[in-house]
Formats: C-alpha cells, structure tokens, sequence
C-alpha cells in the first residue's frame, strides 16, 4: 500500500500541480470596491466586445500546454454564441505575479471590457488590484476562496461549493453528525473550514475534527484520534480532505483497519475519489460519497474539444469555456451595463463546460455537482447534478 501511495502521488502531479497551486496562493483579496465588484466598463454590445484572456503562457512547459489549452477552449465557446461578437485577446502572465499586474494594465489600456484569467492565486489577486481603479471584473480560473472579492471572482470549483453540496446530501440521507479529518497545510485548513461552514449551514452537527501533518507517522498516528472521536461523538459520518496524491491511498487502507466501518461510518470525500482510476481499486474508498461535475456536460466539452483540436482537455481548460459563455450569455442582453457585478451575479447562473455555476456577490462560485459513490470499483451517481437554479439569489 505504502508503494501505491507513492506511485499516485508520482502520477498524479502534473495533473493536480495547477489545482493545488490555487488553493496554496492563499493572499489577501483585492477589495477595492468591498465585495460589491466592479461597476465594469460600458459596452456597445452591437460591435465586437474586447475580452482579455490572461493564461500561464511563458512559464514552464506545463503552463504553456495549460495557457494553449484556456485558449482553445475560450475559442470553442466563441463558436457558440449566437449573435454576440467577442474580441478575445490573449496575453501571457508566465505564471508569475508580477507579469500578470502589468498584462492586466495592459489589457485595461487595450480597452478590455472583462479579464478572463490569471489560473494561479496570487497572479489573479495581482491583476484584480491592476484592474480595479477602472472597474473591471476579473474572472479568475483560480479556485482560492482567499482571492475572492472586490473585482475578483474565481470561477474554479472551490471548497465551498464541493463541502456543500456533500453536507446537503449527506443530511438528507441522515448521515449528519460528521468528523472532519484534515491536513495541517493551508488546503487542509481551507478545506475545514469549507466543511464547518456547510455543517452550520444545512443544520447537520460538528462531531468533531482531527488533524494530521503530511507525512506518514503523522497520518497513521491521526488513526486511533479519529476512531476516539468516531466512538465519543456517536458520529455517522467522516469528511476527509485529502486526495489521492496526498494520503487517501493510506486512510483507506488503516481507517477500515482500525474498524470504522462504512456500514456505521460513512466516507465523504471532498476531493474527487475517481481520479486517477486506480484510486476505483482501494478497499476503503467503496462505497465512499464525493462530489463531481456534471459527467453528461462534462463529457459533451470533451468530446467536442476533442474533435476540435485532436486532444483531451486539461482539466482546468473549461474554466475558460466558462467564462466566454458567461461573458456572452450577459452582452446578448444588449444592455450596456452587461459586464458589471450586477449582471454577473445573477442568480439564474450560466451552463458552462461541466454544467451549471453561478458567481457570488463575494466573489465566489457554485457550482450543480453531482454525488457519486464507488461500487465495485466503478462510479455510479446517486444524485444527480442540478441543470438550473431557478433564478434564487444569494
């Protein structure tokens, strides 16, 4: 087992490096304006709408695939905008700060309407800063709660929205008196506090919390805690934060080990268990709920960049299709007030790459997952992921 730990971490770091760079770039939000957004600049929406698309090109080798990957994608979703014209134009960030801050000027000067990117925390918080005294929105495709606010929005899936659509489920089937294990490092932190927020918010119970440090004594030693306070609390449930890359593969060998069970216990995960599919084959993991994106638009994206561009999306690239649909869903109304927060938070949302998502008026997301269990090492939904949201505020 502990050889399979290290083979998915070895594997799994390209694919995740992107996702856990969001959450680690943890800095302060830029919050000129407070969390009302900006204004966002006029438009005409009869003549093509400048966007500017801010991607990780002029970095490392990963980042130029990721930057070519936003790009195709944002060009993708061009092709289905009835009647609205977008004027994309791409500038390069290089993965750093600094770079994104001037290339965001540079954009606002260029006469952009709406930033769509930087991918990284601390990039996106930089050109949120860059942007703000001419009032333009940024959409970011960082999913770091942190960043969010004032003329920033993060379009990525964030904990939030992962922790609540699992507490709601989990209440609803009875499950709600949850332990939540956790890291020690900033993803585990925000990952807590995503899922404390989401038990206040759908009346389930805090049974308790055990932390670990990311190595494996701290994490075999975190066993007998969690088991304490499984048998303490009478807790029906247990969240864990960590990912395949991380120490899933272990807590899902020694959990069931050390008899909490799934049949009095039930696993939640707030990383997805599905990924990579040898994740599918570990013992503790069957029956386990997680969150994912809608597999039937998921699959719609995939398919359809595929035939594009002959190659398998990066899993962040439908950030980017999100965006332009967001952005053109809003000028086709022809008001020329279509790219301000007002308009961007409505709360009927947009249909993007891997469903439906709406942005909130503090900067974050949700998003319409569904809820999936493993049976028999396979993936199979148990609750479906919403198509709408009726128009509900926040």
């Amino acid at each position: 087992m502990i050889a399979f730990f290290h083979l998915l971490r070895k594997r799994m770091h390209l694919l995740l490096l992107p996702l856990l760079a969001l959450v680690l770039a943890a800095c302060e939000p830029a919050a000129m304006g407070g969390l009302t957004g900006g204004p966002g600049p006029k438009i005409d929406a009869s003549r093509p709408v400048p966007v500017a698309l801010l991607v990780p090109r002029g970095g490392s080798a990963g980042d130029n695939i990721l930057a070519q990957n936003l790009e195709n994608a944002a060009r993708l979703a061009m092709r289905d905008l009835d009647g609205v014209e977008i004027d994309l134009r791409v500038y390069g960030t290089a993965g750093n700060a600094a770079t994104a801050a001037q290339v965001a000027t540079q954009a606002v000067n260029d006469g952009a309407k709406v930033i769509l990117g930087p991918v990284y925390g601390e990039a996106a918080n930089a050109a949120g800063v860059a942007a703000a005294a001419q009032g333009v929105n940024v959409l970011s495709f960082s999913n770091n709660p942190t960043i969010a606010g004032g003329n920033v929005f993060v379009l990525g899936q964030t904990f939030n929205s992962t922790a609540n659509r699992l507490v709601s489920y989990a209440k609803r089937q009875g499950r709600d008196r949850i332990v939540i294990l956790h890291a020690q490092d900033v993803a585990g932190q925000l990952g807590r506090a995503a899922i404390e927020q989401a038990i206040a918010r759908h009346g389930a119970s805090l049974a308790g919390a055990v932390d670990y440090a990311n190595s494996q004594e701290s994490v075999l030693a975190a066993v007998p805690r969690v088991k304490a306070a499984i048998d303490g609390s009478g807790a029906n449930a247990l969240f864990l934060t960590t990912s395949s890359a991380s120490a899933l593969p272990l807590f899902a060998q020694v959990l069931p080990e050390a008899g909490i069970q799934a049949a009095s216990t039930q696993y939640i995960g707030l990383t997805r268990w599905d990924i990579p599919p040898q994740t599918l084959a570990l013992p503790g993991v069957q029956g386990g709920w997680f969150a994912l994106p809608d597999p039937s638009a998921t699959q719609a994206f995939s398919s359809r960049y595929s035939a594009a561009y002959s190659s398998t999306p990066h899993p962040l690239a439908g950030l980017a299709f999100d965006g332009i649909a967001a952005v053109g869903a809003l000028v086709k109304s022809g008001r020329s007030n279509a790219l301000s927060s007002s308009s961007l938070t409505q709360g009927a949302g947009f249909k993007g790459a891997s469903g439906v998502f709406r942005l909130r008026n503090d900067g974050t997301n949700e998003r319409g997952l569904a809820v999936a269990t493993i049976r028999d090492q396979r993936v199979v939904i148990i609750e479906g992921a919403p198509q709408g949201f009726g128009g509900a505020g926040f």
